[in-house]
């Protein structure tokens, strides 16, 4: 039996611009839609032409992209004509190979915000469609509040979808604006709107303000829909959007989905949606979400022995999929919870073979539990925990060594006359029989110790060129100033690759000196450098 085609809609240009600190540029805009269009998503919504400088200028200009580029816009405002409407105009004249158009669908809203009639609302939709689609544009119709407004009017909900179909739109999208609709009343909704408007003509765009976006994308899809809208990590105004994250591998590995229909992402494309995800969060400068389904480095990690120990005789004792089938990879966490299965598991991930009855994996599982007892954190901090492994395994080189570091802070009027707080290192370092100095000033003591550390290791440093920082997270483990502070750093390469260490001193610049030597003995135990 042949599978039916299923949509998929991107609006992460458009509708996720819309949360709290997201600011696209238009290098941005087409690097994300050159990274949608190579993931096989079938539509990519660019923007608002005429909202703003940026969107405005983004529609001005040909793209080379195989996916449907579209234009957010307004219907034609109540009392103009479809020839008289400057809104209307920009949107056709934008250079798009579809326009999706919003409209309300709410009775209440139509009164209300519009102060319009019901029939000038219909008839606005059938002008804004059929002007578009005489400009030879594929047409969407976003109908604004539909649930809302389904459940008060569905007489009038469903004229003003049926308005747009009858009138050439190309799908009909069924809008959760508020994000409160439910899944069984989504199925029920969608249910009735596909008696009336056929299926493949239909689709869902849902908010996740009751953390249901997901559920009510694929509530839809059950009752009949045959496109998703939705957002690389769910971004979106207030609570989000749905999750193109989260519903694309679920449409590609459920059986409930898999079997019936095809998308336009391909099993290969779908290795790269881990890092299609983190690559907007790097756009974002922000750390990925690690308990995110499927892509997050939680998703198929384990921290009880007992789970490891399943897991290394069949990993879908406690997986629900591959997690190369996403790009993802099984990660065996190491804690004061944890077993030798544990730890043998994540000695294996880093490519060192021990016999299970090796006395050093006691020793090392000791070490850990006594480790995390002071506070260490070695579950969330993997490079940490490879490097103690091997230095218990004797695997480890010395590669350099800090003599001494000095830190000191002072606040001071610079030349403009303004009070400035500056940060200065110090560090002594040795590398074999040489000694080498550095200093270095930075935004805060930890930011010039950094630099400073890193600034020369002598024959190392090319080994170090693309090492950077990511993210630096403190945690106070008890109370009062003499409290004990645990640091994890977070570090990436010249690959893209990430990794944490961990420090924990009760004096925070020590802490962090730990975490920061870690990182940098790490890159270079990974990159092979000479002892």
């Amino acid at each position: 039996m042949p599978r039916e085609r299923l949509y998929l809609f991107d609006t992460t240009l458009r509708d996720g611009a819309q949360m709290n600190g997201v600011d696209f540029t238009i290098h941005d805009k087409l690097t994300i839609a050159t990274l949608l269009d190579d993931l096989g998503i079938d539509y990519v919504e660019g923007g608002y032409p005429g909202a703003n400088p940026t969107d405005t200028e983004l529609f001005s200009k040909d793209r080379d992209l195989n996916t449907t580029f579209t234009a957010f816009g307004m219907t034609r405002r109540p009392g103009r004509s479809a020839s008289n409407d400057p809104g209307l105009a920009m949107l056709l004249d934008a250079k798009a190979d579809a326009i999706c158009f919003v409209a309300k669908t709410w009775d209440y809203h139509v009164r209300v915000a519009l102060e319009t009639t019901g029939e000038e609302n219909l008839a606005s939709i059938r002008d804004s469609v059929q002007a578009a689609k005489a400009k030879g544009r594929e047409v969407l119709l976003d109908c604004e509040h539909f649930f809302d407004g389904y459940k008060a009017n569905p007489a009038y909900a469903l004229a003003c979808a049926k308005a747009a179909y009858e009138s050439g739109a190309r799908w009909v999208v069924l809008c959760d604006t508020n994000g409160g609709t439910l899944p069984h009343e989504v199925e029920a909704i969608v249910g009735a709107v596909v008696k009336e408007i056929p299926g493949d003509h239909v689709a869902i765009h849902a908010h996740n303000d009751t953390e249901q976006a997901v559920a009510n994308s694929l509530a839809a899809v059950r009752a009949g829909a045959r496109q998703i809208q939705g957002t690389l990590n769910g971004l979106g105004e207030r609570c989000g959007n749905a999750n193109l994250v989260s519903i694309i591998p679920t449409l590609k590995l459920k059986s409930e989905f898999a079997d019936k229909f095809d998308i336009g992402v391909s099993d290969e494309k779908l290795k790269s949606l881990a890092h299609a995800s983190h690559t907007l969060d790097e756009m974002l400068n922000r750390a990925p979400n690690r308990h995110a389904p499927y892509v997050g480095e939680s998703a198929f990690a384990t921290k009880a022995g007992i789970h490891a120990s399943a897991i290394a005789k069949d990993p879908a004792t406690y997986e629900h999929v591959a997690p190369s089938t996403v790009g993802n990879e099984r990660r065996v966490l190491v804690s004061d919870q944890a077993g030798r299965s544990n730890v043998l598991a994540e000695l294996e991930r880093a490519g060192l073979r021990v016999e299970k009855d090796d006395p050093r994996i006691t020793r090392l599982l000791d070490e850990v539990k006594e480790r995390e007892a002071i506070g260490y954190a070695y579950e969330a901090a993997g490079a940490s925990f490879e490097l103690l492994a091997r230095r218990i395994l004797g695997r480890v080189p010395d590669y350099f060594a800090v003599e001494k570091f000095d830190v000191s802070v002072e606040q001071r009027i610079n030349a403009l006359g303004a009070r400035v707080t500056v940060s200065m290192a110090i560090v002594k370092v040795k590398v074999g029989d040489e000694t080498l100095i550095s200093a270095a000033e930075g935004i805060g003591p930890v930011n010039a110790l950094d630099v400073a550390l890193r600034k020369d290791l002598g024959k190392y440093q090319p080994f170090i060129g693309g090492l950077a920082l990511t993210d630096y997270r403190v945690r106070i483990l008890n109370g009062g100033t003499e409290a004990v502070t645990r640091v994890l750093i977070e570090s990436q390469d010249e690959t893209g690759a990430r990794w944490t260490t961990v420090g924990v001193s009760p004096n925070i610049i020590d802490a962090s000196f730990q975490a920061l030597m870690d990182s940098i003995v790490y890159k270079l135990v990974k990159s092979g450098a000479p002892a």
